[in-house]
C-alpha cells in the first residue's frame, strides 16, 4: 500500500457487525492516550511502528541469552496481532 498526497476530510473505521472489536480496541486507546478516539487511533498508529523497532532493537542485544530472546518473542507474538516474530541467529519480523 503506498501513501497518497490525497488526504481525506475524514477517514471511517466500522465496527459493526464482526467488527465490534476495534471499537474495544479503540476504546483501550482512549484510556491509555487518555485523549479522544480519533487522536487515540492515530497516535497508537504512530506507536506500533515505533514498538516494533523497539521489539527488534531489543532482541538484537548481545548481552540477553536465547532463552530470554524467546521468551520476548513469545511474549509479543501473543500481543501482537498481525505481527510475528522468530528468534533464531537473525530476527525476523513477518508482516
Amino acid at each position: 500500500m503506498s501513501m497518497s498526497d490525497d488526504v481525506p476530510g475524514s477517514v471511517r473505521i466500522r465496527t459493526s457487525g464482526d467488527n465490534e472489536h476495534r471499537y474495544r480496541s479503540i476504546m483501550r486507546a482512549t484510556e491509555l492516550y487518555d485523549c479522544n478516539r480519533s487522536d487515540a487511533v492515530a497516535q497508537a498508529c504512530n506507536d506500533v511502528p515505533a514498538a516494533i523497532e523497539l521489539i527488534e532493537y531489543v532482541l538484537t542485544r548481545r548481552d540477553l541469552t536465547t532463552k530470554q530472546k524467546l521468551e520476548i518473542a513469545d511474549k509479543a507474538n501473543r500481543s501482537l496481532r498481525g505481527i510475528e516474530i522468530e528468534v533464531d541467529t537473525d530476527i525476523t519480523i513477518k508482516k
